[in-house]
């Protein structure tokens, strides 16, 4: 029996791929790619002749067969457009049916854009939760964000374009004002790193540019607590909301760390001021 190879390449930067994810692009038989078209290009840039098939979100249950069928004799390659495949990848369903037939699946690490987004956050990184990409329906993407409103484990969600500014929208409502860290094109020409509150991202990308892949990094609940200054900067706009000085007392609490009898006190400092 053959072996299934999940084989890492570039977020963006063709030059992050390992040389070890190049010998074994260059030694299977057969490379298992999700955009043949994106995965071409990678190959000519290293000047790899091996055998492309796609394999995608729309493939067949027969092309699965055909895989399965191919590593008998063979060793198979599986990629990604971009990053490591299986994870918020269609090329799941090869690896589970991989695994149910005894298949050996071997791991060629490489790039990954929740990864990298993360450890680039300057959020807590010792327990997060990766959401990948939420439902395209309004309805299910708030219950999901619901879900997990109140865990402290920092949040990373991939974005299309198209959907940030819901996206955005939806978690300032049902997670609160929290902060966000937002990747764009990451490792590529025009990368981005965006910092600050959810409500002042909605403001930056809906001016702004939306082009590219998206990659939300979103503090969990009270998993860091505020300084005074962001504090009193969460207070005001939600105050600016037109919200009670005890709900937003109640909401900032929440997010920061704060308690909410302190967060009251301060607003009454603050109006005073």
């Amino acid at each position: 029996m053959s072996n299934l190879y999940l084989v890492g390449t570039p977020i963006g930067n063709l030059e992050d791929i390992s040389l070890r994810a190049l010998r074994t692009l260059r030694e299977v038989s057969l490379i298992a790619a999700e955009d043949t078209r994106v995965t071409q290009r990678l190959l000519e840039r290293y000047e790899i002749q091996t055998k492309l098939v796609s394999f995608h979100e729309y493939s067949t249950p027969e092309r699965v067969e055909d895989l399965l069928q191919a590593l008998e004799n063979d060793d198979i390659a599986l990629v990604t457009d971009a990053g490591m495949p299986g994870l918020s990848d269609p090329g799941f369903r090869l690896i589970r049916a991989c695994i149910r037939a005894g298949i050996k699946v071997v791991p060629i690490p490489g790039p990954s854009a929740a990864v990298t987004a993360l450890v680039i956050s300057g959020l807590p990184t010792e327990n997060f939760l990766f959401l990948g990409f939420l439902s395209r329906q309004k309805e299910a993407r708030r219950k999901a964000l619901t879900k997990i409103a109140k865990l402290p484990f920092t949040l990373v969600i991939y974005e299309a374009p198209h959907r940030v500014i819901s996206l955005l929208e939806d978690v300032w409502e049902i997670l609160g004002n929290r902060q966000v860290v937002i990747g764009r094109e990451l490792t590529k020409l025009y990368e981005e790193t965006w910092r600050g509150l959810v409500v002042e991202a909605i403001e930056h990308f809906t001016d702004g540019e939306t082009r590219g892949e998206f990659t939300l990094v979103v503090a969990g609940a009270a998993n860091v607590p505020w300084d005074e200054t962001a504090v009193i900067e969460a207070l005001e706009k939600e105050r600016e909301r037109g919200v009670s000085r005890k709900d937003a007392a109640e909401t900032v609490a929440g997010l920061s760390g704060w308690r909410k009898r302190d967060l009251y006190n301060l607003s009454l400092t603050i109006d005073k001021d």
